[in-house]
Formats: structure tokens, sequence, C-alpha cells
């Protein structure tokens, strides 16, 4: 049973920084893309960011201001948010970037003064 914890969201000011994670069990994320997924109220879920092996990859919107990072040994995903903004203010999930297992709860992340 694969399962994706994700954790490290809250309340943050604009300008702020966050540092999510990612737990996984059910599954060694050493051979796997990893990915960052949000959601907005009323918006569909979309891509956030992604890390293979080694390169990464990131949505226009977050380039420059998130770093997606993994630690194979820990069987974990992060992902470090600058800059914040108010239009980052979703649900963040991360998941395997190709064939998707369940989702977890995801991590509320919200940007407001």
């Amino acid at each position: 049973q694969v399962q994706f914890v994700e954790s490290g969201g809250g309340l943050v000011q604009p300008g702020g920084s966050l540092r999510l994670s990612c737990e996984a069990s059910g599954i060694s994320i050493y051979a796997f893309a990893m990915a960052w997924y949000r959601q907005a109220p009323g918006n569909q879920r979309e891509f956030v960011a992604r890390v293979g092996a080694v390169a990464k990859h990131y949505a226009d919107f977050v380039k420059d201001r998130f770093t997606i990072s993994r630690d194979n040994d820990k069987n974990m995903v992060f992902l470090e948010m600058t800059r914040l903004e108010p239009e980052d203010t979703a649900v963040y999930y991360c998941n395997t970037e190709a064939n998707p297992q369940s989702w977890g709860q995801g991590t509320q992340v919200t940007v407001s003064s």
C-alpha cells in the first residue's frame, strides 16, 4: 500500500518561506521521479515541481522561488518555498510523477497578511 503524508504547511505572510515535507511508505522512491502538485479552491490540481534522480523541473509560476529536493535514504521529498505570494495559497500534494499512486491529504499553505 503506497501512502504519501505531506506536512509543513501553514499560514505565512507574503514574502515568507515554508518547507514542505513528504514521507512515502510502501514504495522506495529512489526508483521514481517525484513531484509536487497543488490545488486551490475552485481550481484543478496543477503541477508544481518534479525531481528525477538529479534533474529538476518547475512550473513557470514557481521557478526561482521554489526548490524541490529528495532524500532517498529517508524516503522523503521536500519543497522549499520562498518569496511566497497569496496566489500560492493551495493544498500541496506529493506523488510519483508517472503512474501516480493514491493521493494523500496534502498540506495547506495559506499566504496572507
